[in-house]
């Protein structure tokens, strides 16, 4: 998928330290700082997070001619193309202080901000050529931009347009697709306490085609049609920065992907709180791009420490079709928490010959993903998945009944460590193979 990133891009600073002591001269801590941490912020975090999930990324934002806007420009040249919007002013920068696992302070400098008289031929092509757009307002002024605005409302049909508003930003375009505004901002907004009836509200106000109004470890609203969605649990004191720009930047590649307004929206809640149990923003580090599935081992720990079932299924996963969904259905039901375990590209080469797979690996997982029966997706490069299962250890494995489990390799895997293996019946008729079969050249 070809994502657009657009908005207001920011460096983010971690100072942290410990604070065992007050200073002398007022009733405040004093934090020794013993790490100082930057990552991509704003707009540039959603970037970095859609890059993580495999998408091919362009963030279009602005930044100064300033050391800061080196560094941050560096940072993101490692998972996206950066096209430069026109900007005036000093980078933005937020630095937190943190110690002991809590946020204690935060400095924010910069007073940048993207031109509104300005305009870029090369900003144009890129919103055209996109699968799918997602605007990240950090309220640093690139939604109130004109020739921005009117770039993002003649967006060609067939673009999803998923827009991630600020309470100091411009009102979404009309063609936005879905708006994702949290609680807070929704309730400054329109004066209702209720989640769903600020959606539905907002919804009117702005005739976008869907609002949701994200709660949090609460889940959503969505208006239309006036549903609420619900989100997993995540560890208590989780850091949650940056789950915002997970949630938005996982509905945009759903839509994308043909899910309907409340279902990407149920999928987003998924991966927002995939991500908080994974450690957040704080987690990322400078040259580290992170795979949708690097916070999987940690949720799988957690799952098997609150005593739930673990259980993995795994494939080439190529064509999707209605055996691969029954297998996956029926080995969700095995347990509480379920492991896609996916051959890589090269992988199925060396399995299927040279002409497969048919579908790209990150097109293969944003399909599985988008299934409601799969809570996360691993991808392995080996020929088969025994490494990565010797890192899952889910207590079952699960294969189709045309494997024989004694002809495994992974079963014996499973089985040392005291897992199990579990057959699910085939559904006659169906392979990747006889579907490509069935293709017939067109002249």
């Amino acid at each position: 998928m070809r994502l657009v990133v657009v908005g207001d891009a920011l460096l983010d600073v971690d100072l942290t330290g410990s604070a065992d002591r007050l200073c002398p001269d007022a009733p405040v801590p004093v934090v020794d700082v013993a790490e100082r941490r930057r990552r991509p912020g704003g707009a540039a975090l959603a970037a970095l997070l859609a890059a993580g999930r495999g998408a091919a990324v362009t963030l279009v934002a602005g930044s100064g001619d300033d050391a800061a806007g080196r560094e941050l420009r560096g940072l993101v040249a490692g998972f996206a193309r950066f096209v430069a919007a026109p900007f005036r002013g000093a980078t933005p920068v937020k630095a937190r202080v943190r110690a002991g696992g809590q946020s204690l302070l935060r400095l924010d400098t910069g007073d940048g901000r993207v031109s509104d008289v300005d305009f870029d031929v090369e900003v144009s092509r890129v919103l055209r050529g996109a699968d799918a757009v997602l605007v990240a307002d950090y309220g640093r002024g690139a939604t109130a931009a004109g020739w921005l605005r009117r770039e993002l409302s003649e967006l060609p049909p067939g673009i999803p347009l998923v827009w991630d508003p600020h309470p100091r930003g411009a009102a979404p375009v009309a063609r936005a697709d879905l708006v994702v505004p949290n609680r807070a901002e929704a309730r400054g907004l329109t004066g209702l306490a209720d989640p769903g009836s600020a959606a539905q509200w907002l919804r009117r106000r702005w005739r976008c085609g869907a609002v949701a109004v994200t709660l949090g470890a609460d889940g959503a609203a969505v208006f239309p049609p006036g549903e609420g969605v619900s989100a997993p649990q995540v560890p208590p004191g989780a850091d949650p920065c940056g789950a915002g720009d997970a949630f938005s930047a996982a509905a945009a590649a759903a839509l994308h992907h043909g899910l309907s307004a409340v279902d990407a929206v149920r999928r987003a809640a998924v991966e927002a709180s995939r991500f908080v149990a994974g450690g957040g923003a704080g987690a990322w580090t400078v040259g580290e791009v992170p795979r949708a599935d690097r916070p999987v081992f940690d949720v799988v720990a957690r799952v098997r420490a609150a005593g739930g079932r673990v259980v993995a299924a795994g494939g080439c996963f190529d064509l999707l079709h209605p055996g691969h969904v029954r297998l996956l259905r029926r080995a969700r039901e095995l347990g509480d928490f379920l492991v896609v375990c996916l051959n890589s590209d090269e992988s199925v080469r060396r399995l299927k010959g040279p002409l497969r797979p048919v579908v790209p690996e990150r097109d293969r997982r944003a399909v599985l993903e988008a299934l409601e029966c799969v809570d996360a997706v691993a991808v392995f490069d080996e020929t088969t998945p025994c490494a990565l299962l010797e890192r899952l250890r889910p207590q079952v494995w699960v294969k189709g009944s045309d494997h024989d489990a004694d002809d495994l390799p992974e079963a014996r895997v499973v089985e040392r460590y005291g897992g199990r293996v579990a057959t699910v019946p085939r559904v006659d008729g169906y392979s990747t193979t006889g579907l490509l079969d069935t293709v017939q050249p067109t002249a």
